[in-house]
């Protein structure tokens, strides 16, 4: 199984600072946010994480890269706990491909499509997959939708790099739910104050427990008043592999952008798609300068 994490977003919240370096590697205690999603995906049985980013973004492939130089250099100097740290970061089966443009969530997400449908013929030879090398960055492609629809390999997770999940047992709880549902998608919502709700993506359905849904419309910053529910996505998929061929036609929505919502939405129209209702102290934003700041202050005091 693979996972995708879109990292390719300019992190204007926290500028300057992402001016020079990458929202995704600004620390959260002692390593990189998102490394926090790397080990969680690994974790839920990822065998690959993709990583989709941008040019400007060489540190994140850097980070996830070998440097045997700087781990010789801390095992000489007594300093093992941080040679051991440094190694683990560039061992860890990370690849990138390159979205060339901003276009939204969804574009993102499709950018990865040769490496996740492992599409290694009727791909044009500047979209070939990346290989599981950290170093190695491929343009984000265009992927045929005939190719999409011969290849029908296993779901895939999608995690936002400006979530991180410390206990890793989200992905686990939707991966059951989706085996109890014939290998349904799954995505994790999060009930908000009904006056937070235009800044997510907020699902309608109905509960067929206290913590699943099953989900019948969703909607991309809905209007307070246009709300269905005060359920809204909060940053983790596991989807069909059909969402790739549905994304290959998706009009820009919202914002004028390729929305995975909208893809969501039109899935709905031949499978189902189930919603894990999470707690909301079992994983943290940490997309804007307060949530950083909270979210360190908060594992501060239960690090060990």
């Amino acid at each position: 199984m693979k996972a995708i994490i879109p990292a390719a977003g300019l992190g204007t919240r926290f500028l300057p600072a992402t001016k020079a370096v990458p929202k995704e590697l600004l620390p959260v205690l002692d390593k990189p946010a998102i490394q926090y999603v790397v080990e969680e995906a690994l974790a839920a049985g990822a065998d690959e994480v993709v990583i989709v980013s941008n040019r400007e973004k060489q540190a994140i492939v850097e980070h996830f890269s070998p440097n045997d130089a700087l781990v010789s250099h801390l095992q000489a100097a007594g300093k093992p706990v941080y040679a051991e740290a440094v190694r683990h970061a560039g061992a860890l089966p990370v690849s990138f491909v390159e979205q060339l443009e901003p276009k939204g969530l969804g574009h993102a997400v499709y950018c990865a499509a040769p490496v996740v449908l492992g599409l290694d013929a009727g791909v044009s030879s500047d979209s070939a997959p990346a290989s599981a090398s950290a170093s190695a960055t491929t343009a984000a492609p265009v992927v045929p939708v005939a190719s999409v629809s011969a290849t029908a390999p296993e779901s895939f997770y999608v995690l936002l790099g400006d979530v991180i999940v410390p206990g890793n047992n989200m992905l686990p709880r939707m991966l059951a739910i989706s085996r109890e549902h014939g290998n349904a998608s799954v995505i994790a919502v999060l009930r908000v104050p009904i006056e937070e709700v235009s800044r997510f993506g907020v699902i309608a359905g109905e509960a067929l427990s206290e913590e699943v849904w099953r989900v019948s419309a969703l909607v991309e910053k809905p209007p307070i008043e246009e709300a269905p529910s005060d359920l809204v996505v909060f940053g983790r998929y596991l989807l069909s592999p059909r969402i790739m061929e549905l994304l290959a036609h998706t009009e820009p929505g919202a914002g004028g952008e390729i929305q995975l919502t909208d893809a969501l939405v039109e899935l709905l129209a031949t499978e189902e798609l189930y919603a894990l209702i999470i707690d909301p102290t079992s994983g943290f934003d940490v997309g804007t300068i307060e949530n950083w700041l909270a979210t360190n202050n908060r594992l501060s005091r239960t690090a060990p």
